[in-house]
C-alpha cells in the first residue's frame, strides 16, 4: 500500500502545481475559468485519495502524530508532496 500512497501523493502533486501555476494565473490573467474547472476536480479526488491513504497507513504502519502531521502538511505545501517518499524512507530506516 505504501507504494500506491506514494504513486497517489506524486499525481496529487503534479495536479497541484498545474492547478497553482498554470490554471490559476489563466483565470485571472485571462479571465478563463476552464482550466480551474477542468483540473480542480481531479485534484480534489486525488488530495482525499492522499488524506484517506495517509489514515491507513498511519493506522497500517503505526506511524506517530509527528510522522502523520508531517505527512499531511506535505499535502497542502506546493511541491510538498514530492517529498513524502524520501521523508517515509527517512523515517522507516
Amino acid at each position: 500500500m505504501i507504494n500506491f500512497f506514494r504513486v497517489v501523493s506524486f499525481l496529487e502533486g503534479i495536479s497541484y502545481i498545474l492547478l497553482l501555476f498554470v490554471a490559476v494565473p489563466i483565470k485571472y490573467l485571462q479571465g478563463d475559468p476552464t482550466y480551474v474547472k477542468m483540473l480542480g476536480m481531479p485534484h480534489g479526488l486525488l488530495f482525499v485519495g492522499y488524506i484517506v491513504l495517509a489514515i491507513m497507513l498511519k493506522y497500517e504502519l503505526n506511524w506517530n502524530t509527528k510522522t502523520f502531521g508531517i505527512v499531511c502538511l506535505l499535502s497542502v505545501l506546493p511541491f510538498g508532496t514530492f517529498f513524502v517518499g524520501n521523508y517515509l524512507n527517512k523515517e522507516t530506516t
